[in-house]
């Protein structure tokens, strides 16, 4: 998936000579933490974000130092702050040089820069304009229908095996060579041993992941490399406790 799949194109913007009370009135009344900065060219020129209004004079919340620190401190550094404290103007506050992607921007990648950088938005680009932002919001909206649209999905039980199988061949972790994956009827049975417990989990998962799977049973069991002590799946230990209390007491 690229960007232009899930971003929105109804972008709303402020300006740097903006106030910030119309920014912040504007953040609560779109239900949105964060704004494009474009300049009366349509350039973009910055991102104002919720962040940028945490240390402000009217809050009583402006950064104070001890004097100590305040004395190492430099007088540009402490004037910067100043500004940022007490300005009016969106061009003051906002942070300048935002990054960036395109419409042609892998989702993959938009994820990585977000991560990367701890940003919450993207402001999407075609040439020098803003066309577009990408939010963790509209990730969030294209995974919900995503997840509509496989649930809504079918597949008989070879389609079901195979494409577990591609899954798990992709995936270096996996012990496809101790596996047997059985489908009946939607219902996955994995069968086979592993040598690290943790990889239990994850095949059920690629095996949960997969349209049209109904169920999944784990009788995989878990041989201790060191030991070579074999402990029995969970779930047919299970199984076989509740046999077990169900049998008729001896006379």
């Amino acid at each position: 998936m690229q960007v232009q799949d899930v971003m929105t194109q109804y972008v709303i913007s402020v300006s740097p000579d903006d106030t910030i009370a119309h920014a912040v009135r504007l953040m609560l009344q779109e239900h949105i933490s964060g704004l494009p900065v474009i300049d009366a060219d349509g350039r973009l020129v910055g991102v104002v974000t919720e962040g940028d209004f945490l240390r402000r004079a009217e809050t009583g919340t402006q950064r104070k130092r001890p004097r100590w620190l305040a004395f190492l401190t430099s007088p540009g550094r402490m004037a910067e702050e100043y500004v940022h404290a007490h300005s009016r103007k969106v061009g003051d506050v906002m942070t300048d040089e935002p990054l960036t992607v395109t419409e042609e921007t892998p989702l993959t990648d938009a994820v990585a820069l977000m991560e990367k950088r701890r940003v919450k938005r993207l402001p999407v680009m075609r040439n020098d304009k803003v066309v577009g932002i990408v939010s963790r919001a509209n990730l969030l909206h294209a995974l919900a229908s995503l997840a509509v649209a496989e649930k809504a999905g079918s597949a008989d039980d070879k389609t079901i095996r195979e494409t577990i199988l591609a899954e798990l061949h992709k995936e270096n972790w996996a012990p496809t060579a101790m596996l047997n994956i059985v489908v009946r009827n939607g219902v996955v049975d994995l069968w086979g041993t592993i040598t690290d417990e943790r990889e239990r989990q994850a095949l059920i998962v690629a095996a949960e992941n997969v349209p049209g799977v109904k169920r999944v049973n784990d009788h995989v069991a878990w041989v201790e490399p060191t030991t070579g002590t074999v402990f029995e799946p969970p779930q047919d230990e299970a199984e076989a406790e509740g046999g077990a209390g169900n049998l008729p007491k001896a006379s």
